[in-house]
Parts: structure tokens; C-alpha cells; sequence
């Protein structure tokens, strides 16, 4: 008896042992993890080269002495009998002067649109002293009286030709010089020698003058570029000026 009752203890003992007994762990099949391989650091979005924003404050537009100054019926010289250092032309026309930069780009541009055509530019008139305003203005007055005149000549001290950047470029001084073949040349190709028509097409409420297709302003090729590219026309709406349509008094 005593024997049955423990082979009964010993069976029910090794039963126990075997039942809680640890078991290997299976990792389990099929898992969708279980052979991926490790995610890809993500390619940071490359930061765009800030396109250089034009610097309008390289030169003054207030001092007479400047390639920017601006000058118009509200922008008087300062002073304004100011006189520029020049340098003479030599080229087709008036025996004149402009500032030195500005006698080099126009020697460079009438000898590009010769050999671009075979005909020649002609200058008409470059700078001209204070003095010498004096006697152009009041010409234009004696012939066409105070209003016109100031819609087609500049007032002593407020003259673009006194400050040596400004050259008339036309036989003729015509506004259908605007439609020749030089004339087109000009407005087209100007920019790339530093100048700008300074008074175009339907701009006087802006400028205060009437068109002058033969008006060139000497700038530098930097600004002269930008405001080309920029679609800009006049000095005034590049540097956020108020318009100039007449004199204060």
C-alpha cells in the first residue's frame, strides 16, 4: 500500500516538473518586421540659393557727382552751377565732353553700331555748362513760350547735360527718330554700354519732359542692366521717387 501511494506521489510529482518546466521561445513566422531592413535616414530638402537682391544704395542719387544722381524738375543740382571733371569725346558730330566713364561707354557703343551696320551716330549735344543751359533755355522760351519750354528743355541747374552723364544722339532731333534704324539700335541696345532713354514714350506725367528718343543718361552697366531686366524705365519709379511733372515754383 504504502509503496503504490508513492508511486503515485513520484508520478505526480514528475508531471508537475515536466508541465512547468521553462520552454524555448519560437520566434514567430510570417512576422512583417522580422526581416525589413533598417528605415533610410530621409535626404534633407536643399536650401535654395537666395537670388542677390540689388543693391540701390551703392551710389548716391542726391549728389551731383554721383553715376546715379537724379535729377529733374524736382531735384535741382546741388549746387547748381555744379561743373563735372570731362574728357573729350572724339566721335562723329559736336566736338563736346562727358565724364570720363561716361565718354568711354558712348566711344564703345557708336563703334559697336558701326560695325554692327556700317552707319555712323552722330552727338548732337553732351554737356553743357551751367551757362550754357542759361542760353538753350531761354532759346526754347523766345521760340515757343514759358510752358512748352519746360516741357522740352531743362531750367539752368536742373539739367541732365550738366552733369556730364547726358548725350542727345540724332541729326535731327526728332521724336520719329525714335522709329529709324538707329534709333531702334538705341533703345535696344543702350543698356548694355551703362546708358537708359531717360524720357520714353508716355512717361512726361513721370519725368515732367515729352519723349526724346535721342536723350541717353549714362548710369554704368550695373544699373542700367537691372533696370532693363527689372522692365523699368525711368530713374524716378527704380529708386521710388515722386513723379516730377513740373517745377515746385
Amino acid at each position: 500500500m504504502i509503496i503504490g501511494v508513492a508511486a503515485v506521489l513520484v508520478a505526480v510529482l514528475v508531471t508537475a516538473i515536466i508541465v512547468l518546466a521553462p520552454r524555448p521561445t519560437t520566434a514567430p513566422t510570417g512576422s512583417a518586421t522580422t526581416n525589413r531592413p533598417p528605415s533610410a535616414t530621409p535626404t534633407p530638402t536643399p536650401t535654395p540659393t537666395p537670388t542677390p537682391t540689388f543693391d540701390k544704395s551703392q551710389f548716391s542719387i542726391d549728389d551731383s557727382s554721383s553715376l546715379w544722381v537724379v535729377v529733374n524738375k524736382l531735384r535741382p543740382l546741388n549746387p547748381v552751377n555744379y561743373a563735372p571733371t570731362l574728357a573729350p569725346l572724339n566721335l562723329p558730330g559736336v566736338a563736346g565732353q562727358m565724364r570720363p566713364e561716361a565718354a568711354a561707354a558712348l566711344q564703345k557703343l557708336f563703334a559697336d553700331y558701326h560695325a554692327q551696320t556700317g552707319d555712323q551716330l552722330s552727338v548732337v549735344s553732351p554737356y553743357r555748362s551751367y551757362s550754357t543751359q542759361v542760353s538753350v533755355y531761354n532759346g526754347w522760351v523766345t521760340r515757343l513760350g514759358k510752358a512748352q519750354a519746360d516741357r522740352q528743355s531743362a531750367r539752368p541747374g536742373f539739367s541732365e547735360h550738366q552733369t556730364g552723364l547726358a548725350v542727345d544722339i540724332d541729326t535731327a532731333i526728332s521724336q520719329s527718330f525714335g522709329a529709324t534704324p538707329a534709333g531702334k539700335w538705341l533703345a535696344s541696345n543702350s543698356w548694355q554700354y551703362g546708358f537708359i532713354l531717360r524720357y520714353p514714350d508716355g512717361l512726361e506725367p513721370v519725368t515732367g519732359y515729352e519723349y526724346e528718343p535721342w536723350h541717353f543718361r549714362f548710369v554704368g552697366v550695373a544699373l542700367a542692366t537691372e533696370m532693363h531686366t527689372a522692365g523699368i524705365q525711368t530713374l524716378e519709379q527704380f529708386f521710388g521717387l515722386p513723379d516730377a511733372p513740373d517745377y515746385a515754383n
